[in-house]
């Protein structure tokens, strides 16, 4: 075990901050760090808008499902799938890019690119001593979000990341089992063994939760698995990203 891996499994979410904000050069660093990760063939389809606006940060606390650490953390950022400066390319360039611009294949780049470059952010973060939180319900209601933001078309806003002095930390919640994510040179389809895997995991859960509660609450992964994909949610997605120009062909 070494400082980074300890860093890294050390991970959890923080959503109580202190009144503090970043400095710019915490900021830049950040930033610098995300940029820093792994790119699809270095197209790096990717922008993050940084919100320091009050009014503004008050706003997306309320689209993201009334948040409220979203509007006091040190600083908000929100990560973008970002193929609208590869339309800028198409135009300098006078090449018509557009039929690979509104590909799924490259809304999956920008996706991925996303992903890579927010994980960076967040571990530079955390090795300063600072909390995060992913937020993901700015997709409650993106297009609010994008009127907030002012996004161009072929962006879209795919998650927040607050980041700010943790003022309380949760406890680290237990992950799925290693050999349950883990599969070696081919897909472990296995039911029974699937449910036995699973069967324990709720046993971990449950303990969890019911210590974490004092008894008030015990519920399974399963448990809580089933009852938020049987709540239809975001089913506008795939007609909010296609009027943003992305995933079309």
């Amino acid at each position: 075990m070494n400082t980074m891996i300890n860093l890294i499994n050390n991970h959890r979410s923080v959503r109580h901050f202190e009144d503090k904000p970043l400095s710019e050069e915490q900021i830049q660093m950040i930033v610098t760090s995300a940029q820093a990760a792994s790119t699809s063939s270095f197209i790096q389809a990717y922008s993050i808008i940084g919100v320091t606006d009050e009014a503004k940060k008050k706003k997306l606390a309320e689209l993201a499902g009334n948040q409220s650490f979203v509007e006091t953390c040190g600083h908000f950022f929100v990560f973008c799938a970002d193929l609208h400066r590869h339309k800028v390319v198409s135009e300098m360039e006078g090449i018509n890019l557009t039929e690979s611009i509104e590909s799924t294949e490259k809304f999956m780049v920008g996706l991925i690119d996303a992903a890579l470059a927010a994980q960076n952010a967040a571990l530079s973060a955390e090795s300063m001593g600072l909390g995060i939180c992913y937020v993901g319900g700015i997709r409650n209601n993106l297009h609010g979000i994008c009127e907030v933001l002012k996004t161009p078309e072929h962006v879209i806003p795919l998650f927040g990341l607050a980041v700010g002095y943790p003022a309380r930390e949760n406890e680290q919640k237990p992950r799925l089992p290693y050999h349950h994510i883990y599969h070696e040179n081919e897909y472990e389809q296995s039911p029974n063994q699937y449910k036995v895997e699973l069967e324990e995991y709720n046993k971990t859960i449950s303990a969890y939760y019911h210590e974490r509660t004092s008894g008030k609450r015990a519920d399974t992964w399963t448990e809580q698995m089933s009852h938020m994909f049987e709540k239809k949610k975001r089913m506008y997605m795939k007609d909010f990203v296609q009027e943003k120009g992305l995933d079309r062909v």
